[in-house]
């Protein structure tokens, strides 16, 4: 049976036609995740939830334990993982309640622990030309189509440390990057989700313009908003990518550590 992990606030376990079967509590060599995996059923696919932040929202981004969140899916044997994240608008024509399916990110984070590999089980380097997985991408515009929501196709994600928001300064030097979208929790998580060669993309709601795009305050307030206006959307996007994932992958990323490792 196939097994699929969403990374999400709170709520978007609540899909119309998902039947959520019990939590679990998981131990991992990395420390605690960041709180009780809950897990479901539709149709044939099972569906294991994590609120990336805690079930109240009290792990702010630069404290949260990546890679016990990551490693728990992998220990409950998830293998493609949907991760949901709202991010501030840094691309011109991309405007709050836009959802962007990522294709590639720039990590400026700096005090994260990064991987699974420290040299003890020899050293590794995993091809990250494509840090999002092609075949999940995919499945996901078609569902978008399906179902008539609109998803931007393709992105580039600039991760920083938090939990500050950015300065003006900041986000023009990340638009001469190319970034699209500011977040502060895409990585390390697709790069831990690829050395556990498990399928990871991401999909990215724009909250609010980035700082210095607009004259106004950002405010905390208008990023909940914004999340709570697509709610419905997203669990439309979620339920209808739910019945396109095949059971067999296709794509690299179940052999990422191939010929990856010294």
């Amino acid at each position: 049976m196939s097994k699929i992990g969403v990374i999400g606030g709170s709520g978007l376990y609540e899909i119309k036609g998902l039947v959520l079967k019990g939590r679990k509590n998981i131990t991992t060599p990395f420390g605690k995740p960041s709180g009780q995996y809950l897990i479901g059923k539709m149709g044939n696919t099972e569906i294991v939830f994590l609120p990336r932040h805690g079930k109240h929202h009290n792990i702010p981004p630069h404290m949260i334990n990546y890679r016990a969140n990551i490693y728990g899916f992998k220990k409950l044997g998830v293998e493609r993982i949907l991760s949901i994240s709202a991010v501030g608008g840094i691309k011109k024509g991309l405007k709050p309640g836009d959802i962007v399916v990522l294709d590639q990110v720039l990590d400026m984070t700096r005090n994260r622990k990064s991987t699974f590999y420290d040299g003890k089980e020899g050293v590794v380097h995993i091809d990250f030309t494509e840090p999002y997985c092609p075949e999940l991408r995919q499945i996901l515009l078609k569902a978008g189509k399906r179902i008539k929501v609109r998803l931007k196709s393709g992105g580039t994600y600039v991760a920083v440390e938090g939990p500050r928001l950015e300065s003006a300064a900041e986000i023009r030097s990340f638009s001469m990057l190319g970034a699209d979208v500011v977040g502060m929790t895409g990585m390390p998580e697709a790069s831990l989700a690829r050395e556990l060669e498990i399928c990871y993309s991401g999909i990215s709601v724009i909250a609010n313009y980035a700082a210095g795009i607009s004259r106004q305050k950002l405010t905390v307030s208008e990023v909940m908003n914004a999340m709570k206006a697509t709610t419905e959307q997203l669990k439309l996007l979620l339920k209808e990518t739910f019945t396109l994932v095949p059971e067999q992958r296709k794509c690299p990323c179940a052999e990422a550590l191939k010929e990856a490792k010294i």
